[in-house]
């Protein structure tokens, strides 16, 4: 089973791994872009459209997207939210740029069927020009009950962590390069303390040497020995030592949790996520591509 999300509104769906697909996407979302869909099971997901204002939507379904409801719409013309993610069943986050300084969490208890805006008294402020990227739907992830997100645009590129199901944050600085559009475009955490961060700048897509960053501590980071060496925009773990990277100009595997990067294809993917060994990569124009047996 996977799902697959995209623009105009897409979401894809297959039950026999990726041999036939079935188009299930909310009638009411043609116009919008999907830029992130947790799915619990075959007929269980939450789906987020991004964009200023109304644009950013959030829907759910129950029966394996035949139907939809719309859980929430913002209506702040100042925020744009990136990604949600969810630390179980119940409790999930969605993310948005700063609003008045700061970047602004929604969060949920009931799996995503309603949302509330969280206080930001124990949210860091934001830096000048800083934000996070909707690229992959992974700037926003969680792991062990704790939260993570990724940022740019500003002075440097960050990475946010709460313990507390979004309610306050701590904010560590990364060796990763940041500007108007760069920084860190994805992240992976198998556990709280290992985390994978990678990214670059999507401008100049073929040069990011200090694209991608490790954690051991969950809180400190250090420069990958052997970067990919270009932009990428999704990364995932696809064992408990083994990791997937991919970008607009390549694939690249790594072998030792990050330290090295090898290329494995020269293919152009947007996004990865991996379950159970397998792991699915989408692109533009619907390209949808599946890699087993990566340990």
């Amino acid at each position: 089973m996977a799902w697959v999300a995209g623009s105009a509104g897409t979401v894809l769906r297959t039950v026999d791994g990726g041999r036939s697909w079935s188009s299930v996407g909310p009638a009411d979302a043609a116009a919008l872009q999907f830029r992130d869909i947790e799915a619990f099971d075959a007929r269980h997901a939450v789906a987020l459209t991004i964009g200023s204002g109304t644009d950013s939507r959030i829907y759910t379904t129950a029966d394996g997207g035949r139907s939809w409801t719309r859980a929430f719409q913002n209506e702040d013309a100042t925020a744009f939210y990136d990604c949600i993610t969810f630390l179980d069943r119940r409790h999930g986050l969605a993310l948005s740029d700063p609003v008045g300084g700061k970047f602004r969490i929604l969060a949920t208890r009931d799996g995503g069927r309603s949302w509330s805006v969280l206080p930001d008294a124990g949210m860091p402020a934001a830096l000048d020009g800083e934000f996070a990227f909707a690229a992959s739907g992974t700037c926003l992830v969680s792991a062990g009950g704790k939260a993570f997100f990724a940022t740019g645009g500003g002075a440097a590129a960050r990475v946010f962590s709460s313990r507390d199901f979004g309610r306050s944050w701590q904010v560590t600085g990364t060796p990763v390069p940041s500007g108007p559009s760069a920084g860190i475009y994805s992240l992976a955490f198998r556990d709280p303390w290992h985390g994978l961060a990678a990214g670059g700048d999507y401008l100049t897509p073929e040069s990011a040497p200090a694209g991608a960053a490790i954690t051991r501590d969950g809180r400190t980071w250090t420069t990958a020995a052997v970067p990919p060496g270009e932009y990428r925009s999704g990364v995932a773990w696809s064992g408990p030592r083994s990791a997937i990277t991919v970008g607009p100009t390549g694939s690249d595997y790594s072998p030792d949790g990050g330290v090295t990067w090898r290329r494995f294809d020269t293919g152009s993917f947007d996004a990865v996520a991996c379950v159970r060994h397998a792991c699915w990569a989408s692109g533009q124009d619907g390209r949808v591509a599946r890699l087993a047996g990566t340990r």
